[in-house]
């Protein structure tokens, strides 16, 4: 399974890249006589003038690079939580690993062996869940006890596109036993359509490197529809050539995480920086500027689960901009 959080491609290869592809902006400030990280407290981060912000590589609208710069929503909010800093943000390019606590590993607390110098002050896109952050292995180990996941700011949760042109409604997933639908190899999305309804979708699932892709072959007439996360979903539908197609509202029954929420992780012992960076998100989400950096991107904002609890309406309303 993928660590984008349950989503993505098998790209354990690309970890090669990780001492050979960093790009301008970066920084590797690790003991090169000692093959150590750097252990950047939060005074060290200030001291230093900048933040390193991990976030995923050619990940849209999440985290990739267009004309050479960083873009997307993680690295706009890498940005504002380093201004609130008083520092300049550096970006943390992280090709994923085969789970979720190899990318903690690599590029939060230990660092990768071909470059244990190069790692990030803090990660984003890293599930805030209780029962992962404090999951076993068979020895009864905690996996994550390097590790401080913080700082919930955004609630994920899965979407289909479809073409009008070819389906008059989506109302069940039923109806891709009889339409083909497209899919990012090796994610959720994939496991789910050819393994649902005993199987009877499988047939339908056509299989591509990226949600770009997916929305390529649906404007060709390949498939009729695209399953991916709601972000993803909106940020090609923000393209001119893909605004011919409608959101469904299905659900999706068996899936196991309908929705979740996404959040932040640093070094074990680097509480400190987590409390500032967790007060900088706090604010931005109950004022709602979370919102309206996603906004500012075309991309519809949801409040974390973890507000839902102890927000007022009120409160509520302005976090999600409907107040």
């Amino acid at each position: 399974m993928n660590t984008r959080f349950l989503i993505g491609g098998l790209l354990a290869l690309g970890l090669v890249l990780c001492s050979a592809g960093v790009s301008a902006g970066e920084v590797r400030d690790g003991d090169d006589l000692l093959n150590r990280p750097a252990d950047r407290t939060y005074d060290r981060i200030i001291e230093s003038g900048y933040l390193k912000v991990g976030v995923y590589k050619d990940f849209p609208p999440y985290s990739f690079e267009q004309d050479g710069e960083p873009r997307g929503i993680d690295v706009e909010l890498g940005k504002r939580i380093a201004r609130e800093l008083g520092v300049d943000f550096r970006v943390h390019w992280i090709v994923p690993d085969e789970a979720l606590s190899d990318d903690l590993r690599n590029n939060v607390w230990k660092g990768h062996y071909l470059d244990k110098q190069r790692l990030a002050d803090v990660m984003m896109r890293v599930p805030y869940d209780k029962a992962y952050a404090y999951k076993q292995d068979s020895t009864g180990e905690y996996v994550n006890e390097q590790v401080h996941m913080f700082g919930p700011y955004q609630r994920e949760t899965w979407q289909i596109a479809y073409d009008p042109s070819q389906l008059d409604s989506v109302q069940t997933v039923a109806v891709f036993q009889y339409h083909p639908i497209g899919v990012e190899i090796d994610t959720l999305p994939d496991f789910y359509l050819t393994s649902g309804l005993r199987g009877r979708m499988r047939d339908q699932v056509r299989h591509y490197r990226d949600v770009e892709e997916a929305f390529n072959a649906m404007r060709e007439g390949d498939v009729s529809a695209v399953m991916a996360m709601r972000s993803e979903i909106d940020f090609e539908l923000g393209r001119p050539e893909n605004r011919a197609f409608r959101l469904a509202e299905t659900g999706f029954p068996g899936i196991g995480k309908q929705v979740w929420d996404v959040g932040m992780a640093v070094k074990n012992n680097h509480r400190q920086l987590g409390y500032a960076l967790e007060g900088i998100v706090d604010k931005l989400v109950k004022t709602g500027e979370m919102d309206q950096l996603f906004a500012g991107l075309g991309l519809r904002y949801g409040v974390p689960d973890y507000y839902r609890e102890f927000l007022k309406p009120e409160a509520l309303a302005r976090a999600s901009g409907s107040d």
